[in-house]
């Protein structure tokens, strides 16, 4: 299950799952909330249905939109009759926990950000706490994230990180800085701006470019002017196909505010761009290590974003070596490793049958059964079949 099928980190994972259970022979279906004619962006295998649920934010108000949701999703269970529901992001994990209730299926929740400092409301937090116990399984990104779950739910934890790959396209790395994300203060890259602002004047023939759309376009855009960089900083929009960005890319820089473990540093690392990052909660400080895959530097500390981008900027032989060695460390997330992790659970929680929510017996191993039909919720706006 997902909110939708766009341009989102998530939204790649789901895409990347689905193809892997579909060569192992499982029916697939994907669930998500967004409308029909809404675009797809990342690729799903042939076969796959789609089956989008046309309740995107905004629908209707806050709470009727939950409970509309929760029916469309639960009448679309008892069609699909699936033995398996995976279900990402915070709000979609709610609605499919909901939705769930009674059903004889297995309910995997996935968290792909950090519910403590993303906004939403109180009661969305209080929901989720009061439900996630009652999840078969629920999988985070990073081994720091576990500790955002209580002691009931961590022992339902299970640790998998994203699948992260480079595109398979010819690079010719340029002078450029790059970031990649949602334009919204999460993604920080306000302080992305200021830091190469800092840098600037010093490296006259290099450039900042940050791909992609989002509310905050506005206030970057007026940063960019009020700091006179003018042509130097640009911000172009999603990139036309996915990993575009990484074309022409020198250096790499994740300036965000927090994360659940950044798609793109994983994808910067697997092509061999080298890093700077903060080391914000979660991921990068398990992903990196300093001075080898990539530069740490605190979170939020621009002068020391701004110095770490300035020693790859200045340095062709370090930026040399250190995506040599990122590329090497990325194999790690290599969507088959990734992926097959995703299979063992699911066929761990297909040896017991019992309605969700529902005490289960100790499990001692991987189930015999194969799996048959898996349904993915997916984050954006849509739901059931993954596709954060």
């Amino acid at each position: 299950m997902l909110a939708g099928l766009g341009a989102g980190g998530a939204e790649r994972v789901v895409s990347l799952i689905a193809a892997a259970m579909v060569r192992g022979g499982d029916e697939v279906t994907v669930v998500s909330f967004d409308r029909p004619a809404d675009p797809v962006f990342h690729p799903f295998p042939a076969g796959v249905p789609l089956v989008r649920l046309g309740l995107p934010p905004g629908a209707a108000p806050g709470p009727l939109l939950v409970a509309r949701r929760v029916a469309a999703l639960r009448g679309t269970l008892g069609e699909l009759r699936p033995d398996v529901v995976v279900s990402f992001l915070t709000k979609i994990n709610v609605v499919s926990l909901l939705a769930s209730l009674g059903r004889r299926h297995r309910l995997i929740v996935s968290e792909r950000n950090n519910p403590r400092a993303q906004p939403a409301s109180r009661g969305w937090g209080m929901m989720l706490r009061a439900l996630l116990p009652r999840a078969d399984a629920i999988v985070m990104q990073t081994r720091a994230s576990l500790s955002l779950l209580d002691a009931r739910a961590r022992r339902r934890a299970r640790v998998i990180a994203n699948p992260m790959a480079a595109p398979l396209r010819e690079r010719r790395p340029g002078r450029a800085i790059v970031g990649v994300g949602r334009l919204d203060r999460q993604k920080g890259f306000d302080l992305l701006i200021d830091a190469f602002a800092r840098l600037a004047p010093s490296h006259p023939d290099w450039t900042l470019v940050i791909w992609g759309e989002g509310p905050e376009r506005a206030a970057l855009e007026a940063r960019i002017a009020a700091l006179d960089l003018g042509e130097r900083a640009s911000l172009p929009g999603n990139s036309t196909v996915p990993g575009g960005w990484l074309d022409q890319a020198g250096v790499f820089g994740l300036s965000s505010r927090y994360e659940g473990m950044p798609n793109v540093l994983g994808e910067a690392m697997a092509a061999g761009v080298p890093a700077a990052a903060f080391a914000c909660a979660f991921g990068p400080d398990e992903m990196i290590a300093h001075g080898e895959t990539g530069l740490l530097v605190p979170a939020g500390d621009v002068a020391a974003l701004a110095a770490a981008l300035e020693t790859l900027v200045a340095d062709a032989a370090l930026r040399e070596r250190i995506g040599a060695a990122a590329r090497a460390a990325s194999a790690r997330y290599a969507p088959a490793v990734i992926t097959a992790e995703w299979r063992a659970l699911i066929d761990s929680l297909l040896g017991v049958r019992a309605l969700v929510g529902e005490p289960q017996p100790e499990r001692r191993g991987p189930a015999a059964e194969p799996l048959d039909r898996l349904v993915g919720v997916a984050a954006g706006e849509a739901a059931v079949a993954q596709h954060g």
